[in-house]
């Protein structure tokens, strides 16, 4: 006679653990589902192309056909050319200008950009951010007329002052350096300066009022309070800079087209001229991977150093 009480009971307080289980269930299921979109695409279009690339890379290939087995050879070629070798060393050169030329004075502006009483601020903050939404193709294209050898606008301005002109800006190995340096300059600081103004407006004025009552002047209110402040900012600017920096390609691509002598050739130029000229898609995977490593761990060094993990927690 118990059992068949307990059946029944049983049933019911069953049933009424699943009404009150299948709510909970459905808000935590809820959050996933949200979610869900952006690992979808992060897996379609990062970690497949990822793994593909590593492939690919282990392969040779034309482009058309089955690819061709090869094993390390494609890294081992790498290990022992000239050409990849010197576009290392150039993007190194690039990612240098990037990151101790082009950050620190992008700090300088927008410390000039949050200086109170400044006039038409919003004006300058206009101009600063503009040359990042010009079109790489505009860019080539004044900076191409600016650098000209017989005509430009530099070569014109140092006859007019100096005397002197006819510099090679673009086909001299070192001044193409430079030349490209002063694109990066141009079209990136007023990019990292929107970031450096945001957390420069985010500083706490208590900071600043705590700092002129102890006597500090400007330079030691900038390297005391301003700078400290700006660490999660600045570790983040540098990493991003540096991760573009390595990945160049319209500057030196559309104005110096990697020369003269490879003297501005980047990786990711280098993987584009063995995928699309060469046909030789393996080989430019395996570079990819190479630059993909290197990007990778000094990114995370940089984090470290930086201390952005720290900063941010």
């Amino acid at each position: 006679m118990t059992t068949a009480i307990a059946g029944p009971a049983g049933t019911t307080r069953e049933r009424a653990h699943a009404n009150r289980t299948a709510p909970r269930l459905k808000q935590s299921r809820a959050p996933y589902l949200f979610i869900a979109p952006f690992y979808v695409l992060y897996v379609l279009f990062m970690l497949v192309p990822v793994l593909v690339s590593l492939w690919l890379s282990l392969t040779e290939w034309v482009g058309l056909g089955t690819p061709h087995w090869v094993g390390l050879r494609n890294y081992r070629l790498l290990a022992t050319d000239v050409s990849f070798h010197r576009a290392l060393g150039n993007t190194g050169v690039f990612v240098m200008i990037a990151v101790f030329v082009v950050v620190p004075l992008a700090l300088l502006i927008a410390q000039a950009l949050n200086t109170r009483g400044l006039r038409v601020r919003d004006l300058w903050r206009t101009a600063y951010f503009v040359p990042i939404v010009v079109s790489p193709i505009i860019v080539a294209l004044i900076f191409g007329l600016i650098f000209d050898r017989q005509f430009g606008l530099l070569n014109s301005v140092l006859r007019a002052l100096f005397g002197t002109g006819g510099v090679d800006w673009l086909g001299d190995p070192g001044l193409a350096k430079v030349s490209i340096g002063l694109v990066m300059l141009w079209r990136w600081t007023g990019y990292l300066t929107v970031f450096f103004l945001a957390g420069l407006q985010a500083v706490p004025k208590e900071l600043y009022e705590a700092a002129a009552l102890d006597g500090a002047g400007r330079i030691r209110t900038f390297t005391t309070v301003t700078l400290p402040a700006l660490k999660p900012v600045t570790a983040f600017v540098v990493v991003t800079s540096f991760i573009g920096a390595a990945q160049i390609f319209e500057e030196p691509y559309l104005l110096t087209g990697g020369g003269p002598s490879e003297s501005t050739l980047s990786v990711t130029m280098f993987i584009y001229r063995a995928a699309f000229q060469r046909q030789q898609f393996g080989y430019a995977a395996a570079a990819a991977v190479v630059l993909f490593v290197l990007v990778f761990g000094l990114s995370q060094l940089f984090n470290r150093l930086l201390g952005i993990g720290r900063a941010t927690s």
